[in-house]
């Protein structure tokens, strides 16, 4: 017995090395990116059929069921594993069932853990794991999403293929070994289980600690991945370890990672949601461009929707507003109780959730708006960012589709009335300059107009003007076509003005003293002035010439 259990090993280990390293090489294909879709499939993966070719003594093998997903390796060749099994069953014959299958699990052991060292698998601890930063850590899930496809589908399966074919029906129930986690007598799987229970924990050991880490909003997607590529290898890690009572605990605690992933995956959106509630007015952006916190939110919404088909079957339930009004240290908790929650016809879970969060984003945004002193920039920023929360749904139709068009409608109104009430606020006060009430005298031997009144409205006209175009041409508009939608209209209500105004008095100002005192800028000068605007730098200097030397 003790010279087969000599050969046993010597078998197992020397003929097994040159070909692992090959087969690992092999592995690669399995390594694929992550990104939103599966890319393994049984498309990509060919299906290894049912092995009935060795056989010992003469005798047929039973055979071995393989998943359309996973692909399995040889790790040995067939003549070294028909001799295992002929090893194999003369000294479980001989009652050393139990010292072949401790032969079999040590030196498989060792090439299992090679396996996923090589697969880049890195021995790490939930303390570990939890006290990496987050740049760290993201790249760390990408490369175990892609490892732990190649381990399960490649290393798992292949060594649980070979296990079976050594062991399969041999009587080495004469020993009880310890499981995962409870006792278990032996079977022909528990080679298997003592070879790989080891690398198995470590590698799940690594989602384990992600789902019980900190729960902070940046790690919303990459927790995602993690959740559906560990739901897309469960079936396979079903088959590879719950048909045994030994492996069944390993499967279990798959199953619970994915649970515990789902669970911070809720957690997460929640944090999110309140931390769009706690974000307090502090310093207004410069020039009443987009908030920082407007991108944020609305580049975070649309990746959501990109990520609808998980999160529609991971969120469940609707917004609680009294949960988040509650929210301590929420200053704006107060305000918020007015707030309705836009609901439409078969709108899910998660679509309310989004609807939500844009709710108090506007409400937010709104307060912020009293951080400026001049009412047009204060219009200007809310104009600014609720264009940009428009644009934004409307170039995702997967968030289009859960807002809504109703609630759209509602927000394009809400921007077309900041746009409306900026234009009265900055440019009303310049119009009314060019009206004629107040220019007209009667009696006595006067022309009808008042030279002194004419005078003193187009200085008045003039300083507003250019009041207007220095402090606005430092206001910024990101977007293009906005800006230029919004200098149009501003021309289309000015210039025409302008002109009849300069129409019917300029002969009045001409024929008296210094009249390029009070004539500043043709109408050409006006619409370039125009062009100055809302580029949020200080107005070009060939825009400041007058239109009389």
């Amino acid at each position: 017995m003790a010279r087969l259990e000599d050969e046993f090993r010597h078998l197992l280990s020397s003929r097994a090395f040159d070909l692992e390293i090959e087969a690992l090489a092999d592995l690669t294909s399995l390594c694929i990116s992550s990104d939103r879709t599966n890319s393994v499939s049984s498309m990509d993966l060919p299906a290894v059929e049912e092995d009935d070719s060795i056989s010992d003594c003469g005798c047929r093998r039973s055979s071995y069921r393989s998943l359309r997903s996973i692909r399995e390796i040889d790790l040995l060749p067939d003549d070294a594993v028909a001799d295992l099994r002929a090893i194999a069953s003369r000294m479980a014959a001989a009652g050393y069932g139990r010292e072949c299958a401790q032969v079999y699990a040590s030196v498989r052991k060792p090439a299992v853990d090679a396996s996923l060292r090589r697969l880049g698998v890195e021995r790490l601890s939930i303390g570990d794991v939890q006290r990496l930063e987050w740049d760290a850590l993201e790249a760390k899930i990408r490369r175990w999403i892609r490892a732990a496809r190649a381990a399960v589908r490649g290393v798992f399966a292949s060594e649980r293929r070979l296990s079976f074919h050594v062991f399969h029906d041999l009587p080495i129930s004469n020993v009880t070994v310890v499981s995962v986690v409870t006792a278990a007598p032996a079977t022909h799987d528990t080679p298997f289980v003592e070879a790989v229970k080891g690398a198995a924990l470590q590698l799940f050991g690594f989602a384990e600690a992600i789902s019980i880490g900190r729960r902070s909003p940046e790690k919303l997607f990459k927790i995602i991945d993690l959740h559906d590529a560990l739901s897309d290898l469960l079936p396979d890690v079903s088959d590879i370890f719950a048909a045994s009572k030994a492996a069944e605990s390993i499967y279990v605690q798959a199953v619970e990672i994915r649970s515990r992933l789902a669970d911070a995956v809720r957690g997460i959106l929640s944090e999110f949601e309140n931390a769009v509630l706690r974000d307090p007015p502090k310093t207004a952006v410069p020039g009443g461009t987009v908030h920082p916190l407007t991108r944020y939110v609305m580049n975070y919404s649309s990746l959501i929707s990109d990520y609808k088909a998980t999160l529609t079957e991971l969120i469940v339930s609707r917004p609680s507003a009294s949960a988040r009004l509650a929210a301590e240290g929420n200053e704006l908790a107060p305000s918020l109780s007015c707030l309705e929650l836009p609901e439409h016809e078969n709108q899910s879970p998660l679509a309310a959730h989004i609807i939500w969060i844009i709710v108090v984003l506007e409400h937010n945004l709104e307060s912020k708006v009293s951080l400026y002193k001049d009412t047009a920039l204060s219009h200007l920023f809310l104009m600014n960012n609720v264009h940009y929360i428009v644009h934004k749904v409307k170039d995702s139709p997967d968030l289009w589709s859960m807002i809504g068009d109703d609630y759209l409608k509602r927000l394009t109104g809400k921007f077309t009335v900041a746009a409306t009430n900026y234009q009265r606020a900055s440019w009303l006060k310049i119009l009314n300059c060019l009206r004629d009430e107040g220019l007209h005298v009667s009696g006595g031997f006067s022309s009808g107009i008042s030279k002194s009144a004419l005078r003193e409205r187009f200085k008045s006209f003039n300083a507003a003007f250019e009041d207007a175009h220095r402090v606005q041409s430092g206001w910024f508009v990101p977007d293009t076509q906005l800006r230029e939608e919004l200098r149009i209209s501003i021309s289309e209500k000015l210039l025409p003005a302008y002109r009849s105004f300069l129409g019917r008095f300029r002969h009045h100002i001409e024929n008296g003293k210094h009249p390029e005192l009070y004539i500043k800028h043709s109408a050409e000068d006006l619409e370039n002035a125009v062009n100055d605007f809302f580029e949020g730098a200080p107005p070009s200097p060939h825009n400041r010439r007058r239109s009389h030397g």
